[in-house]
């Protein structure tokens, strides 16, 4: 059985579509980006979704699930997978809030340890990222991702 290709697009004009989407490109550059801190955080046992949840406990204090899924862009869902691991390590403990049923985010002592083992390598990869850049383009960067993380996208 074969599919027929109903779409008015030529391969010439696939093939600029995908070098033009941005949420190709974005999402291209995030799998090799990711690759790169995950082989440089190898060493502690970290990927790097898991070293951002450690430093945001560090850094921002225990918090509720939903309002850790909401800080890091991620569903609930999601989140709950991804702090799974990190539980079981002992790296962080999730306590019940005031109601019942808020569950509040903790690092652990183990978790702060794991992470200040894992920040220098965590520095150098973003040195390395930093350098391949160069100073201006890591400024447009940076505030082009500002910019798109904070804009308001609707599809009418």
């Amino acid at each position: 059985m074969s599919i027929k290709n109903n779409f008015n697009i030529n391969p010439d004009e696939q093939a600029y579509i995908a070098k033009i989407c941005f949420c190709t490109m974005i999402r291209i550059a995030s799998r090799k980006i990711t690759k790169a801190y995950d082989d440089a955080l190898r060493d502690s046992g970290l990927r790097i979704s898991q070293f951002a949840l450690l430093a945001t406990l560090k850094f921002d204090g225990n918090s509720t699930l939903t309002d850790m899924a909401d800080l890091l862009g991620l569903d609930r869902t999601t989140l709950t997978r991804n702090i799974r691991p990190l539980i079981r390590r002992g790296l962080i403990a999730v306590r019940s809030g005031n109601d019942k049923r808020r569950r509040i985010l903790v690092l652990t002592e183990d978790g702060s340890e794991v992470l200040e083992m894992a920040l220098p390598q965590w520095r150098e990869i973003q040195n390395q990222i930093s350098k391949i850049l160069g100073q201006e383009n890591k400024e447009a960067l940076t505030n082009s991702l500002n910019l798109s993380v904070n804009a308001k996208i609707n599809i009418q």
